[in-house]
């Protein structure tokens, strides 16, 4: 039986933080960091009061259709970025990884725990792509921060135009691998050939390769990386 939201998110909780006591400050930290949503200024607090006001025990939490078709393009976006309205059950327990911060995933991680976007927020981030990397890139822009919803987000629409603003955003620290992670997957999605015929490409997505499949981060694959996309972005703009 699902449990109602108030009660999943303590016992998430609960799993998140016995995973992460078993790691260091620095892996801690890093994983809060990687797992940050960004929170859109548009229209938040009215977002926030109709979200507030959906029963949340059933396993489709979503705004009426009337409601929902009532909102602004920009309320829209706000609200597909805090709120995901399907249910989505995972059993998997994600398992402690040494020195995450170190690894380049080829894989993001789910921005919702047990909920992901529905179709027609799918639907409403690919029919409004322009309005939608504009958005991101006026958020990111002020916040400084790229959270892991909008990498999703990007993800979602192929938002090839925006691979220089991605590497401009990672160059900035050099902190959030996660960004390097959406490199590969529009590279691989766009069935880029130096990509897929590269050794990144077989580590990460060959046959014996897994969700959690990861390699290391160093210069050499930073700048190899970096390298590819733009050689990637310059062919296709």
């Amino acid at each position: 039986m699902k449990l109602p939201m108030k009660y999943l998110f303590f016992f998430l909780l609960i799993i998140f933080s016995s995973v992460v006591s078993a790691q260091s400050k620095e892996e801690s930290a890093y994983k809060q960091y990687r797992f940050k949503i960004s929170t859109p200024p548009y229209g938040l607090a009215k977002v926030k009061s109709l979200v507030e006001k959906i029963p949340n025990d059933s396993e489709s939490i979503k705004l009426g259709v009337k409601t929902y078709q009532s909102l602004s393009l920009r309320e829209k976006f706000t609200y597909t970025m805090i709120h995901a309205e399907d249910y989505a059950q995972n059993c998997d327990i994600i398992e402690p990884m040494p020195q995450e911060h170190t690894k380049i995933f080829a894989y993001l991680d789910e921005p919702f725990p047990e909920y992901t976007w529905s179709e027609r927020q799918r639907l409403f981030l690919n029919s409004n792509r322009d309005s939608v990397m504009s958005l991101i890139k006026e958020s990111v822009t002020r916040s400084k921060r790229m959270g892991l919803n909008y990498k999703v987000a990007l993800y979602t629409i192929n938002a090839k135009e925006m691979i220089p603003f991605i590497i401009s955003n990672f160059q900035n620290d050099r902190k959030d691998m996660g960004l390097l992670t959406l490199l590969f997957l529009i590279m691989k999605d766009n069935e880029y050939q130096p990509f897929l015929a590269s050794e990144s490409y077989r580590k990460l997505y060959g046959d014996t390769a897994s969700h959690r499949t990861y390699i290391q981060y160093n210069k050499a694959n930073e700048d190899l990386i970096i390298s590819r996309a733009m050689n990637f972005y310059h062919k296709n703009k």
